[in-house]
């Protein structure tokens, strides 16, 4: 007995908590769970699946537990649709169910008939009851309050628009910017892109009639070097990364004595030393730690302290504590954290806490430094006469020894790492090291975590964009040790993933992109249609059978690009480069002349699509065909269409490579040229090849 489906008892546990018992992979082949896998998966939830009678007591249990209580933690509804709430209580004692809205108005709930048969729960017979709210409540987080004589118990009500509306700015199509912020770097940044090349880019983009900025994760990496190349791996995603900091716009910066301001200068000249033609965060971090330390140092006017401690105050509690977390790895340097510190609640750390209270306060201070620059960039986006201005990008989870599991401690799954099965493009699947939310304890919790990350990515923001927005459905679990291909997928509430989604983003008056990309289960993409959440469509994966799907057909709702940060830029994929990278890389399951005969064939469907269009002639040049490929976006329905900055100034070099680690160069490759040398975001507005792009997308 090897497969989950062979053990009964097993598979309805699985079906209780979310585990899959089969799926289907990306050729269409049904591939069933092993036990194994699944015992895996249930012990990261701490359900011991060992042993049959094991397996019979966590069934009783999980039947038993929704009637320990007298309101579930979390009910989900929609605004403008009544919601039901099931409530229990002693058997034949009065109970009564309110609403207490987030303004302090207090609802009555309506009891309605509800035939169940009371069951006998720890010793006492308790029955069942159904309420029913009315449909005319407010969006908003909402607190449901049962009582029953003296006993009483609270439960969280999300209230969700049924619908995320798309902003003005959308009402027709808008193209804009996408980049790696890191690569796009100017004169006066510290050898990788940061805000205040951000803020640059928003305003060459508006010039060129562009809506919008789309950039990779902001999120934190780790306190001090060496930090992880991957902004999709971060230490935390409720805070910026401060490697994004443009040490010369913080105001405290004139402050210094003019030997501070050398060694300043001196720290920059260390910084942008790239004799390898890579970034180097390492260097760059490094050098902007020492510089803002000389920075925070400085004494700050009545007007900019007042503006700090407001920011802390708005942060709250969780910022220090990110901050004590990031003193203490500063502290500790890469040693094993003693047992006493792995708990954020213990005395030792409220001691350490203290010892490292100037630290600390620096990276509070990092993080307000950090915001106020990603704020005027945003700004600056939007002055420049972007509509939409900055699209953030919420990454699918943390550093399995980040700041957040620190922080987050049980609504993180241990044991398990999230990553993908195999697909056309990852042929051995993935394995991204990050630990899964616990849908359990999400719950309990409110989504408490979950809305804080999200609150924090449409803090300065026009848009939200989710990488693997499946993994609001399901993620792909993988436990440790195991290979990528051995995993299976854990379920989540999406109806409560999506509304709280939706609900941050209404609050925020932002729109939401789902990359909706890979093996994606058949109802999602129409789930997801259906609340206003826009997908991903990628020009070389829009195929029907042997041939493009021509673009009036796509959908309206979408984000469409040619290509994206794991594929090559579209002069690259021309060329054929993603095939023999990862070849060279060993990905491939095929031969390399299987795979670039199979690519030729797939550009040259494209390139015969433009000839038959008349978008293009024979013996076109690498450049007139980059730029057709985008002018056939604009032939699509799709609200929105991006491009990537390395397709405007015909850069050819992959930024990642999914499925490899130090392998290749991923996240350190800098915005070049045509030839291969790097360019400056000087030198963008001389493009002539950026602006005949920029104008065939901005015609009406």
């Amino acid at each position: 007995m090897t497969r989950v489906d062979d053990w009964p008892a097993l598979a309805e546990l699985c079906d209780r908590y979310g585990v899959s018992r089969d799926y289907w992979d990306w050729q269409g082949n049904h591939v069933p769970v092993q036990v194994s896998t699944a015992q895996a998966l249930l012990g990261a939830l701490d359900v011991d699946a060992s042993s049959e009678e094991s397996v019979r007591a966590a069934l009783a249990a999980h039947d038993l537990a929704p009637w320990r209580r007298m309101v579930a933690p979390v009910t989900v509804g929609r605004a403008g649709h009544p919601v039901d709430v099931v409530a229990h209580v002693t058997h034949g004692q009065p109970l009564a169910v309110q609403v207490v809205t987030e303004h302090g108005a207090v609802v009555d709930a309506r009891q309605v008939d509800h035939h169940v048969e009371p069951r006998e729960v720890d010793g006492v017979l308790t029955g069942q009851a159904r309420f029913v709210l009315p449909d005319d409540l407010p969006t908003g987080y909402h607190t449901i309050r049962a009582t029953s004589g003296a006993a009483s118990q609270e439960g969280l009500l999300v209230l969700a628009p049924d619908r995320l509306e798309l902003p003005p700015a959308l009402g027709r199509q808008a193209w804009g910017l996408m980049t790696q912020l890191y690569s796009v770097r100017s004169r006066a940044s510290w050898g990788i892109g940061d805000f205040g090349d951000l803020a640059a880019l928003g305003e060459w983009g508006g010039d060129l009639g562009a809506a919008f900025v789309l950039v990779n994760p902001l999120h934190a990496a780790e306190p001090v070097p060496p930090v992880e190349d991957s902004p999709y791996l971060p230490t935390s995603r409720r805070y910026l990364n401060p490697l994004y900091v443009r040490v010369t716009d913080v105001p405290e910066l004139a402050g210094l004595p003019a030997s501070d301001r050398e060694r300043v200068d001196a720290l920059r000249e260390d910084a942008v030393d790239d004799a390898d033609g890579l970034l180097d965060r390492q260097a760059s971090y490094a050098a902007k730690l020492a510089a803002l330390d000389l920075v925070h140092d400085v004494a700050r006017s009545p007007e900019r302290q007042a503006a700090y401690e407001a920011f802390l105050a708005d942060q709250g509690p969780e910022l220090r504590q990110f901050a004590t977390w990031c003193a203490l790895a500063e502290d500790l340097h890469g040693q094993e954290w003693p047992e006493g510190l792995r708990d954020p609640a213990s005395a030792e750390v409220a001691a350490a806490a203290g010892r490292l209270a100037d630290r600390v306060d620096f990276f509070c201070w990092l993080q307000w430094v950090a915001d106020e620059q990603l704020a005027a960039a945003h700004a600056a986006a939007i002055d420049a006469g972007m509509s939409v201005g900055l699209v953030t990008d919420l990454a699918v989870g943390v550093h399995p020894a980040g700041a957040e599991v620190w922080t987050l401690g049980p609504a993180l799954a241990r044991g398990l790492t999230v990553g993908a099965p195999p697909d056309a493009f990852n042929q051995i699947g993935q394995d991204w090291s990050q630990p899964p939310w616990r849908p359990d304890v999400l719950a309990e919790l409110g989504y408490a975590p979950y809305r804080a990350v999200l609150r924090a990515a449409l803090r300065h923001a026009g848009g939200l964009r989710i990488d693997h927005v499946m993994g609001l459905f399901r993620l792909w679990c993988i436990p440790h040790g195991d290979a990528a291909s051995q995993g299976a997928y854990l379920r989540y509430d999406h109806e409560a993933m999506v509304s709280i989604l939706l609900l941050e983003a209404e609050r925020a008056g932002a729109f939401v992109v789902g990359e909706d990309l890979g093996v994606v289960e058949p109802f999602v993409r129409d789930y997801l249609a259906g609340r206003g959440v826009l997908g991903t469509s990628i020009l070389w994966f829009e195929m029907d059978g042997d041939r493009p799907r021509p673009p009036e057909t796509w959908r309206e709702l979408c984000l469409a690009t040619v290509t994206t940060h794991d594929l090559p830029p579209t002069a690259g994929y021309l060329a054929g480069e993603h095939v023999r990278l990862r070849d060279s890389l060993g990905l491939l399951t095929r031969t390399v002349t299987e795979e670039l005969a199979v690519s030729e064939r797939e550009r040259e469907t494209f390139l015969a699509e433009l000839r038959s269009r008349g978008m293009l002639t024979e013996g076109a040049s690498e450049e007139e065909t980059v730029a057709a490929l985008h002018e056939l976006l604009a032939r699509s329905p799709s609200r929105l269409l991006g491009v990537m900055v390395s397709d405007l100034v015909g850069d050819r070099r992959t930024q990642n490579q999914p499925g490899t680690h130090r392998e290749y160069p991923n996240w350190r490759v800098p915005l070049s040229g045509p030839d291969g040398e790097p360019l400056l975001l000087e030198d963008l507005p001389a493009s002539a090849r950026a602006r005949d792009l920029a104008a065939r997308l901005s015609q009406p």
